[in-house]
């Protein structure tokens, strides 16, 4: 049994990583400050099923804190940092930039150096695929050149890439950087297209289009970006950045008829212009994950978006 720390463990990505690794035999320390950007009793029903477990400990901290976090790796002999928190969204971090400096670079900066402290021997950073904005090689490969941000989230993730090397090249520590593509699935966020989308049109209330429907996203179901978090826990390397996605885009306009299928209804759209932030298109090259890790997703988009409505359905609308 080894004690791993998540961070961000009671999010959507995070609450279904602590599933895993409890099943799997560890003991699982799980920090989340419950912020409300979006419901926090939503985040505490996430991992309500794991309070009985001996195996277990939920802690309510903001990894802002350092002083408080370290009391952790005093109390536990952390062995590996499983690091997802973060300041969410493309869009907000446009209007509230300071907020993810705070959480995404300081706080990462706080784990990393609590990781040389405790000797801490391999660190997962959750990056994201916004690091490529407007790339213009397809499919978007670990190696191409992400110094052009267009969003302060995406800076922010870069900035901590870029810490992440730093610290493993001068401490000795064990990092690898993932880069989600495009999460979804159940307990998904609701402010993302696949959960706004599923509730409005279940709803029969009418659903913002940003754009003519042609953008691109590499829709990578939850299940799929688990096995790859869980794999690079368990194969330490030196420094590695990672692309995680399902490497099969999926049209906007094909995206809104899945759900409609899957929904049992028509949307009702509202067309809008292409909002500030907004990528044409996101598409992973997975050859490395897959060299690196065994990563091979296995769900396609309407399998997925089948599970997700049959939870929304279950959990959310009755």
């Amino acid at each position: 049994m080894e004690t791993i720390l998540v961070t961000g463990g009671a999010g959507f990505i995070g609450s279904h990583v602590c599933d895993k690794l409890l099943a799997l035999g560890n003991k699982v320390v799980c920090v989340d400050n419950l912020n409300n950007y979006y419901s926090p009793m939503r985040k505490i029903k996430n991992i309500q099923h794991n309070f009985d477990n001996k195996n277990f400990e939920f802690i309510n901290l903001d990894i802002q804190h350092k002083d408080q976090l370290e009391e952790i790796f005093k109390e536990h002999k952390i062995e590996r940092i499983c690091h997802l928190a973060a300041r969410a969204g493309v869009r907000p971090s446009i209007e509230k930039p300071l907020w993810y400096r705070d959480t995404n670079v300081t706080g990462t900066l706080n784990l990393l150096e609590l990781a040389k402290v405790f000797d801490v021997h391999n660190f997962v950073f959750a990056s994201s695929s916004s690091v490529y904005g407007n790339n213009q090689r397809i499919p978007f490969r670990e190696e191409d050149p992400v110094d052009f941000p267009i969003s302060p989230y995406a800076a922010s993730k870069k900035a901590c890439e870029l810490f992440c090397y730093t610290y493993s090249h001068l401490c000795d520590i064990n990092v690898t950087c993932l880069r989600f593509f495009t999460c979804y699935g159940p307990r998904g966020r609701p402010e993302m297209a696949p959960y706004l989308f599923t509730d409005r049109i279940s709803k029969g209330l009418p659903i913002k289009k940003f754009g003519d429907g042609t953008t691109k996203r590499d829709y990578t179901f939850i299940a799929d970006i688990v096995e790859g978090i869980i794999k690079a826990l368990e194969r330490p390397f030196k420094f590695e950045i990672i692309n995680l996605g399902n490497n099969t885009p999926v049209e906007l306009n094909y995206f809104i008829k899945v759900i409609e299928d899957a929904v049992g209804k028509k949307a009702i759209i509202e067309p809008h212009p292409m909002q500030k932030g907004d990528v044409q298109i996101t598409f992973a090259d997975i050859s490395k994950a897959k060299g690196l890790l065994d990563y091979e997703p296995k769900t396609s988009i309407e399998e997925g978006m089948k599970k997700f409505v049959e939870w929304y359905k279950k959990e959310v609308a009755e």
